[in-house]
């Protein structure tokens, strides 16, 4: 949580009260936001805290969703299943690495839906 000054508009900083100051003798040892360019200073007197709740990432967002394999192509390619072993994929390509590196080549069986990539 960032707060800054209404003053100045500089970033407020967290520190504690220092002893001996007669205008915050009651606020000793508490904590205070207080403005490194000019005097403005809030002293926290009770807990502050922000709760953010995250929205968490559909599968579909995130490479290898539910939609990855929709409309892509079918190629001859033998599968990497022992107990398949059928002769057709689908299969699409991906920079995955740099640019001076081939691309990579996901395949996915069409019979026993087994993946594997190249």
């Amino acid at each position: 949580m960032l707060l800054f000054c209404p003053s100045c508009s500089n970033m407020l900083r967290v520190s504690r009260i220092p002893p001996g100051d007669p205008s915050t003798q009651n606020d000793e040892g508490n904590n205070r936001f207080e403005c490194q360019t000019c005097p403005y200073q809030y002293v926290l007197n009770r807990r502050y805290y922000e709760r953010k709740t995250m929205k968490r990432k559909e599968e579909g967002d995130i490479l290898g969703g539910k939609d990855a394999w929709k409309n892509v192509d079918t190629t001859i390619v033998q599968c990497t299943n022992e107990k398949c072993r059928n002769d057709t994929a689908y299969w699409y390509q991906l920079q995955i690495r740099s640019a001076d590196e081939p691309m990579t080549a996901f395949y996915k069986c069409t019979q026993c839906d087994n993946q594997w990539r190249e």
